[in-house]
């Protein structure tokens, strides 16, 4: 389960995949340009294009729905972290490069500081905050603290979300699989541990694997 290939049969890894799901650093380039215009179109040498304005969007966060105006250029971490007050989820790199910043969105594991709040309109998403049920720790979150899989704790947010997204899909589409250490690489290979504890986070995986029947 290592690098997967595009139609064009070009390998592209959990990264890449990320990466463009977030809608990539150009477009977090382009946007402040966009907005910076007075005008309501700008030209460009194909002809015209609307200016972005702001939109009100509604999302299910950690099971409770917000509504609230969102501008073009903010993120979705920029609106986990500022707006809504849910502080696990990392500002790290702010480039779509560590994954301090992955949540769920529709279970799928994202970079929030890539992809554009009003994309996430009508979306489900899940942060580290809404992993536990009350007093009793996911599955993961469990196995990251049984085998130290942290030094600084300050990525962990990412990769246990990164694991959870990982073995509830991939876990669910195949009954019988078990994981191995190519698994446990793919699963975690959006995400960057500075301290370099991937050791301990590899047996974290695993554990959690065991934890959730997957292994």
């Amino acid at each position: 389960m290592g690098t997967k290939q595009n139609k064009k049969g070009k390998a592209y890894t959990r990264r890449d995949f990320l990466k463009g799901f977030g809608g990539g650093a150009i477009g977090a380039a382009v946007v402040p340009k966009i907005l910076a215009q007075e005008s309501a179109s700008i030209e460009t040498k194909k002809g015209k294009i609307p200016v972005c304005s702001k939109k009100q969007v509604t999302l299910t966060v950690n099971g409770e729905k917000y509504t609230l105006v969102v501008e073009p250029q903010e993120t979705l971490l920029d609106v986990l972290r500022e707006r809504l007050n849910l502080t696990g989820t990392k500002k790290t790199c702010n480039q779509g490069e560590c994954g301090g910043c992955t949540v769920l969105l529709d279970d799928e594991p994202v970079y929030s500081c890539l992809y554009l709040a009003f994309r996430a309109d009508g979306k489900d998403i899940r942060t580290i905050e809404g992993l536990a049920e009350k007093e009793n720790l996911h599955p993961v979150q469990q196995a990251f603290i049984d085998t130290d899989a942290y030094q600084c704790g300050f990525c962990a947010p990412g990769f246990i979300m990164s694991t959870v997204g990982y073995l509830e899909t991939q876990g669910n589409s195949q009954s019988n699989m078990k994981l191995n250490m190519e698994d446990i690489k793919t699963a975690i290979s959006g995400n960057i541990c500075r301290c370099g504890n991937y050791d301990q986070i590899y047996k974290a995986v695993a554990e959690a694997a065991k934890k959730m029947g997957r292994s």
